[in-house]
């Protein structure tokens, strides 16, 4: 048996999506699978967002999901967010498609991620490489295009 969860993401534009979370029984993988579309072409930032409200818009989600505050990373460095999961690419088409295997992320227990927000942003994270203050909190990655909470999924 696996949890299950989905998000939908919805903007103030034209950026729309839905994102798929499982985590199989005994593992500490979560897949994160889906697609956006309305993004320009390129990189952008996806990150879990502390909270989920989203009562005004994305900015009320809060910060990055990040529990054992921890400076911003990239999701294969060994110091980062727990929502820290990077940039995913759109196409020319302004859609992106997702397909994340992620270890610090989970469905399950005292840091699950159900009930959090996620965000995509309207740069590219620069996985707090950018040598500023912001970089180490935000990556940089700009505006929030859409967010959505992330639910238990059948």
């Amino acid at each position: 048996m696996a949890q299950k969860a989905v998000c939908v993401l919805k903007g103030t534009g034209e950026v729309t999506g839905t994102v798929h979370f499982e985590q199989k029984d005994g593992s500490d993988v979560v897949k994160v699978t889906g697609e956006i579309s309305g993004l320009a072409p390129g990189l952008h930032g996806f990150h879990v967002h502390a909270f989920g409200d989203n009562t005004n818009g994305c900015v009320s989600a809060g910060p990055h999901y990040n529990p054992f505050n921890k400076n911003h990373g990239g999701p294969t460095d060994e110091v980062r967010h727990v929502g820290d999961l990077g940039n995913v690419t759109a196409e020319d088409d302004g859609v992106a498609k997702i397909n994340i295997e992620d270890k610090l992320l989970s469905l399950k227990g005292q840091y699950s991620i159900i009930g959090r927000t996620m965000v995509i942003h309207e740069k590219q994270d620069d996985l707090g490489k950018g040598g500023d203050e912001e970089s180490l909190k935000t990556g940089n990655a700009g505006a929030r295009l859409a967010c959505g909470v992330i639910g238990i999924a059948q």
